[in-house]
């Protein structure tokens, strides 16, 4: 039994998936009364609702806990573009799913409707922001979640001692290990999902799951090629391409296959001393943007949250939708270090939206299913991206000083 657990574990994990996901094709076609199949993506999404409160809360909190303090102008500029690199990449995903609006078949109806104006936006905003922390985790609240997460990592930064952020740290390393184990059931969750869909829409739901994927990768592509590169152009005042291409290259690459920021960090640092970066300063800057510099996972919350309010017939006004890619852009920072991390953090950009909390795992669940091409380019924009925007706050102070810079 071991051995073939051990065999499963160190099988890649998207060749399982998509042999599940090939196994519920071929059961949702041949044996559609088989319901049964149907409990296996019950399981998978019922432990993904389990601990998807849990996981926000604490890597917020450790993330923020163990941030180093004294932070210098060069760090507080590699800060900005991360955090306004994720804001714009989000800000696209809400600009392409207005132009290309995508629908797909979900199981169950939303229970109520969008927030109409911002006053009504803001006031519930307010309310779940201070609803307590316990409750905020039992009940799902993710706005409640993160805004605690960020009051007590903040706090827990300035006071705790060293041993107490130790145990901060090594309780997220437990945690995301925890979502690990549950996402090695993804293949047997996502043969049960597909089952459900194929016995009941039929092999016409890849269409709708084709035009979703199309959108998530044309709105990545936009980000690594078209927005990234301006704000590198626009600090530098040169072409920023070649340091684009180098990044994608040496880091992106290794990143796609892996599938982790955090296990690129060895790869971004290795880049950083061939770019010529102080060590000092990229050894703080890279760990710090593989937990906020989060592109490709803000658009995959924000255009995964508005294709279900949109197939819900939700009509969300497009202020909302901003105000949504600054909620991603915050949610994107406290994303699992593993594969599929911010699949987790749709369902709190759906609660913004009115969309039910099972319709919102349901949408995690497609994002499982597109994952070995959604997660693999998203997690190699968000690593290159490190490197990227590591580099240009060094060559940009550089430059005011009239040094010289590689490129």
């Amino acid at each position: 039994m071991k051995k073939v657990l051990s065999y499963y574990t160190k099988s890649p994990l998207i060749l399982r998936i998509a042999i599940g996901l090939a196994i519920g094709v071929c059961l949702g076609l041949w044996v559609p009364q088989a319901s049964f199949v149907t409990l296996f993506g019950d399981v998978f999404v019922g432990a993904l609702k389990a601990i998807a409160p849990i996981l926000v809360f604490v890597l917020v909190i450790a993330s923020l806990a163990k941030a180093g303090e004294g932070i210098g102008k060069r760090f507080r500029t590699v800060i900005i573009f991360y955090m306004a690199s994720t804001f714009l990449a989000a800000t696209a995903a809400v600009v392409a799913m207005y132009l290309f609006p995508v629908t797909i078949p979900l199981g169950e109806a939303a229970t109520g409707s969008a927030p109409a104006g911002l006053d009504e936006v803001f006031r519930a905003l307010l309310v779940n922001m201070v609803e307590n922390p316990v409750s905020a985790i039992l009940n799902a609240n993710y706005v409640g979640i993160l805004t605690w997460s960020v009051v007590l990592g903040l706090a827990l930064r300035k006071y705790a001692s060293v041993g107490t952020k130790n145990v901060l740290t090594d309780l997220s390393d437990a945690v995301s290990k925890t979502v690990g184990w549950v996402i090695q059931l993804a293949p047997f969750g996502i043969l049960g999902l597909v089952y459900a869909s194929i016995s009941e829409y039929g092999l016409n739901i890849f269409t709708d799951y084709g035009k979703l994927l199309l959108v998530l990768v044309g709105c990545m592509l936009v980000v690594a090629l078209v927005i990234d590169p301006l704000l590198v152009g626009i600090a530098l005042r040169r072409n920023p391409y070649p340091l684009v291409f180098r990044c994608f290259k040496e880091s992106g690459i290794t990143a796609f296959f892996t599938r982790s920021s955090a296990a690129n960090i060895p790869v971004n640092m290795a880049l950083c001393e061939k770019l010529g970066l102080d060590k000092e300063y990229y050894s703080v800057a890279i760990p710090l943007g593989a937990t906020i510099n989060m592109d490709g996972a803000a658009i995959t919350i924000t255009v995964m949250a508005l294709t279900a309010a949109f197939s819900q017939g939700l009509t969300v006004n497009i202020l909302i939708a901003i105000l949504l890619s600054f909620l991603a852009t915050l949610g994107a920072c406290g994303a699992s270090g593993v594969a599929g991390g911010s699949l987790l953090l749709i369902p709190m950009a759906c609660s913004l939206l009115g969309v039910d909390g099972n319709v919102a795992m349901q949408m995690v669940s497609v994002g499982f299913i597109i994952s070995v091409v959604q997660d693999s380019l998203e997690t190699a924009i968000n690593s290159s991206g490190d490197v990227l925007f590591c580099a240009t706050a060094e060559y940009r102070e550089r430059l005011k000083k009239g040094e010289k810079i590689p490129f």
